[in-house]
């Protein structure tokens, strides 16, 4: 029985196979990240019940406003009770960026980086103003 000749770097069967070990690499890595952040949520939302520690957020704390990253651990509780609906109200942007950390390896990971430091930080900016509008907004400071 012979045994197939490798194919050249760049022959099709080449291409096809970097492309179908990256995709597949890929899965398993957001396959083991979601795993990992169900396994915290669970545990966070375990610990919650045993022990609820109050307000987290220091700013919040002290002066009753909130942070843009407030609800942000209440995001992690509901999503381990399995309240989804709950989860999404906490805070959209944290529930928005925790999917695209999850998805990362699929393309979305090379997409950000291909971004001009600019741009990032302007996404970064619009979207701490649109969580902290949103926090506002949900716990009452915003209205009159």
């Amino acid at each position: 029985m012979s045994v197939p000749a490798p194919s050249p770097a760049g022959s099709l069967t080449a291409r096809w196979r970097r492309t179908a070990d990256s995709v597949s690499g890929g899965l398993m890595r957001v396959l083991l990240r979601g795993a990992g952040g169900a396994a915290a949520a669970v545990a966070v939302a375990q610990l919650h019940d045993a022990h609820d520690p109050g307000v987290l957020c220091l700013l919040r704390r002290f002066t009753g406003i909130p942070c843009p990253a407030c609800g942000s651990t209440t995001v992690f509780i509901e999503a381990g009770h399995g309240h989804w609906a709950a989860s999404l109200a906490a805070n959209p942007v944290t529930v928005a960026a925790a999917v695209a950390l999850l998805f990362a390896p699929l393309g979305p990971g090379r997409w950000w980086w291909g971004l001009s430091t600019g741009r990032r930080n302007a996404l970064i900016g619009t979207a701490l103003v649109l969580a902290w509008t949103w926090q506002l907004n949900r716990l009452g400071i915003s209205r009159p």
